[in-house]
């Protein structure tokens, strides 16, 4: 389970590139009710979105030379530049080299040999999000990609995650925990076949909620496209795949994600 003790190689973090971060925002908002907070006029239009004020996500403008809208998720790295280090050794690419986010922590922007981009995230002043694991918040992250083993062989020498596989329909599922800890307790996501409707290799954020058929239909009054469902998936719950209306792919859950193999 994805809690905020953010262990060393977890999810820590998830921001919105966005080609209008105010309208995105204002999608966020009527799906989840999530308020945005500016980061400040020296963040450059980045903030924080926030629910029952605590941060939950955050959002900001796309700064890459063309990028497309899409959700990054921030793995906590205790050294932002021996983490870009290993994913150069391990057949990555550093797209932004670690940097200074204020006095917040250090950053870096990395992309997986199968072209899924992340990023890491060394804390200072913020350790990561307010609140996780529950309605409206991040609860589970999941890697698309053409390779899974290949795919999990590169992070688990970058950050020594472990794995556990589960078997779903027509493939094998495999479940993650990071380095240490309770194998099971600490799981935060899974590694899957690339899902074509959502396009490239990329990591996708779940996002809880008790009801994703209401969130569903108020997603899609709000400007957004369906990928996949609402369905149920035995021995995961209820589940949905969405674009938003700038194409960024997200993922709802009613429950938390499966712990046993």
């Amino acid at each position: 389970m994805l809690t905020t003790d953010f262990p060393a190689g977890s999810p820590c973090w998830v921001d919105l590139g966005s080609p209008d971060p105010a309208a995105a925002a204002a999608f966020y908002g009527a799906v989840f009710g999530w308020t945005f907070r500016s980061a400040g006029p020296e963040a450059g239009g980045y903030g924080f979105l926030q629910l029952d004020g605590r941060t939950v996500a955050a959002v900001g403008p796309l700064t890459e030379a063309g990028a497309r809208s899409a959700w990054t998720t921030y793995f906590r790295a205790p050294d932002a530049e021996a983490a870009a280090a290993a994913v150069e050794r391990a057949g990555g690419t550093v797209r932004v080299p670690a940097f200074d986010v204020m006095d917040a922590g250090r950053m870096a922007q990395l992309t997986d040999p199968q072209g899924a981009q992340f990023a890491v995230w060394q804390p200072g002043a913020v350790t990561g999000l307010d609140a996780v694991s529950e309605d409206g918040a991040l609860i589970w992250i999941e890697l698309h990609t053409g390779s899974v083993d290949a795919g999990f062989g590169f992070y688990r020498t970058v950050f020594g995650w472990r794995e556990e596989d589960f078997p779903a329909p027509g493939m094998t599922y495999k479940v993650l925990s990071p380095a240490e800890g309770d194998l099971r307790a600490t799981t935060f996501g899974g590694i899957t076949p690339v899902m074509t409707e959502a396009g490239p290799p990329s990591w996708t954020p779940y996002f809880g909620s008790s009801d994703v058929d209401a969130v569903v239909a108020r997603a899609t009054a709000a400007g957004a496209s369906v990928l996949m469902g609402p369905e149920s998936v035995p021995d995961v719950g209820r589940i949905a795949w969405l674009a938003d209306p700038f194409g960024a792919p997200f993922a709802l859950i009613k429950g938390e994600p499966p712990k046993d193999a």
